[in-house]
């Protein structure tokens, strides 16, 4: 017999029919029925975080460090609005998440009522996708349709706005099996005939590079990019999203790209004859500007599962659409079919020009230094953990040194926010990557200005006993501000000095947590260790470090990528 359910009990049914294990959300008005249905079931597990900008990037975290949709539930008004700042990070760097929101009553919608906003109309910039649901009728299929949405094709938030009184209205309960969606179909399959013209083209590269980004990872498409750039014996380049998409530590890696990425990547992709961008949009801060990409004539194979993303900045020569491992498969097919055709003697010379770049060795850093430099606290964060922790940013300078110097080698271990540089990201993300992986080393590399925009998080961490380590890179300045303020602004550090900073050791401390305080580069090491022995607590690392390191390489705006700043 055919059950009768509310909306707020079909909304968990559906939660759990997607089998989703926790989301993360804050109550509010409009959402209680839907919290009184969570109150009384096992199956989904809600973490109450203390402001919904939090409750997306936990979500956020949770997806990017599994293979997991990730879900926040918040109210209306206010609670959506502070959720539009996670709600935008997840979509500017491709996070599949389900964003469900409360709304007012439908006969109250467009009045003005109390906590009423413009969902829907608020978030269109900034979603795949949203839905509001006029209609009990139409719940369990909409919610349907916005797991499918945020998981398939280029993923990405789906916001869900449900009015109180829908939640409140009773019908038969129905999950749809299968979903049908005409003006929806993602191109899964490349083109067979771009990928033969591509296999043609890398076989005559003189000086080929293979460019990857943040859909390696997302695709789950990193062992099939490693095989087949191991196999044809070119090097690899990373973007920020892309880290850990290709082994940092393989001889064929040549750093991460971009503004702050290494000479050797950032020469490489200026002088080579053939590109091969796998699951990357030639993003402003990678390229540098679009008319100085490129010192020499080259041709640009591009693969993206998202027609939009092809040649919207750069002009590329072959297009190939769709799901990255489905066009790897076949391109790595036919490539070994004819290896014997590659210009081994070229490639050889092209490796030995880069390993002449590699030469300037453009991370290096004083290592003498009596006041700690923030590189020698993730190089030693790298050894002490072996390079296995989930590493999450917040944004600045502390998120470049992270990328730089710590080898990601495998997929979905890094975890920032790339494309909305959001502060604040860092604490909650780490919450949602513990939650995914409930047994591993977690730390969260952040700045002293980054940490307090979602410090009350700390709360969050001591309900639920979140063994973090909060690596704080303590330099008393927003320092990437600073670092602008001083290239480009005649050294007018204008409100970039932190000078009312809090004792984070006694911060850490009043939540219940343990804070340690490091001063001296001798002592980085034996502190970090310290914090991992701690294995069931929270570990506030407060490293006071040098105030004018900068991080360098620097592509400055406007500039072309071998326009680097090195020193």
């Amino acid at each position: 017999m055919s059950e009768e359910l509310t909306g707020a009990e079909i909304t968990i049914r559906c939660l759990q029919e997607e089998d989703v294990e926790c989301i993360f959300g804050y109550p509010g008005g409009a959402v209680l029925f839907i919290y009184d249905e969570l109150f009384k079931q096992d199956k989904v597990k809600h973490i109450l975080v203390r402001h919904e900008q939090a409750a997306v990037h936990a979500a956020d975290g949770y997806a990017r460090s599994s293979q997991k949709v990730g879900v926040a539930l918040v109210t209306s008004g206010p609670g959506v609005t502070n959720a539009v700042t996670g709600i935008a990070t997840a979509y500017m760097d491709s996070i599949p998440l389900v964003v469900i929101s409360g709304q007012v009553p439908t006969n109250a919608i467009g009045l003005d009522a109390f906590q009423e906003v413009d969902t829907v109309g608020i978030t269109r910039p900034c979603v795949k996708h949203n839905l509001l649901v006029s209609d009990v009728n139409e719940l369990a299929t909409t919610i349907k349709k916005a797991f499918y949405i945020a998981a398939t094709g280029r993923p990405g938030p789906v916001l869900v706005d449900i009015p109180k009184d829908v939640t409140q209205q009773k019908i038969v309960f129905e999950y749809p099996e299968k979903l049908s969606m005409r003006s929806y179909n993602p191109v899964i399959r490349g083109n067979s005939k771009q990928i033969k013209k591509a296999v043609d083209l890398i076989l005559s590269a003189k000086r080929p590079v293979v460019y990857s980004g943040g859909g390696v990872i997302l695709s789950d498409a990193a062992k099939l990019l490693t095989d087949l750039t191991r196999m044809l014996g070119f090097p690899c380049t990373n973007t920020l999203m892309g880290l850990g998409g290709f082994p940092a530590t393989d001889k064929h890696f040549v750093g991460m790209l971009g503004m702050h990425g290494t000479y050797e990547a950032n020469m490489a992709m200026q002088y080579c004859d053939v590109l091969i961008a796998v699951g990357a949009r030639f993003d402003d801060r990678v390229i540098g500007n679009p008319k100085h990409f490129s010192n020499e004539n080259r041709k640009i194979i591009h693969i993206d599962i998202d027609p939009s993303s092809i040649s919207k900045r750069v002009k590329v020569d072959i297009p190939i659409v769709g799901n990255v491992p489905d066009v790897l498969k076949e391109l790595t097919k036919l490539l070994k079919q004819r290896q014997d055709e590659m210009d081994e003697k070229a490639l050889d010379e092209w490796w030995k020009q880069i390993d002449l770049w590699r030469e300037r060795d453009c991370l290096k850093f004083n290592r003498e230094s009596d006041i700690i430099k923030p590189q020698l606290v993730v190089e030693k964060l790298y050894d002490v953990t072996k390079g296995e922790a989930f590493v999450t940013s917040d944004v600045g300078q502390h998120q470049m040194w992270a990328a730089q110097f710590y080898k990601f080698d495998k997929p979905r271990r890094w975890i920032n926010s790339g494309g909305l540089g959001t502060m604040g990201f860092g604490l909650p993300a780490a919450m949602g990557v513990m939650f995914a992986n409930p047994k591993s080393k977690v730390a969260c590399i952040t700045g002293e200005a980054s940490i307090q925009m979602c410090i009350q998080e700390l709360s969050t961490c001591k309900q639920y006993r979140l063994p973090i380590k909060i690596v704080n890179l303590n330099n008393r300045y927003m320092g990437m501000v600073r670092q602008w303020q001083e290239f480009f602004h005649g050294n007018r550090y204008a409100e970039s000095y932190m000078d009312a900073l809090p004792d984070f050791i006694k911060l850490a401390e009043s939540y219940g947590h343990v804070g340690i305080r490091v001063e001296r580069p001798e002592d980085v090491e034996g502190a970090l260790q310290e914090a991992f022995k701690l294995k069931d607590q929270l570990v506030f690392l407060d490293f006071i470090t040098d105030q004018t390191e900068n991080v360098f390489p620097m592509v400055p705006g406007g500039k072309g990528l071998s326009e680097m700043i090195l020193v």
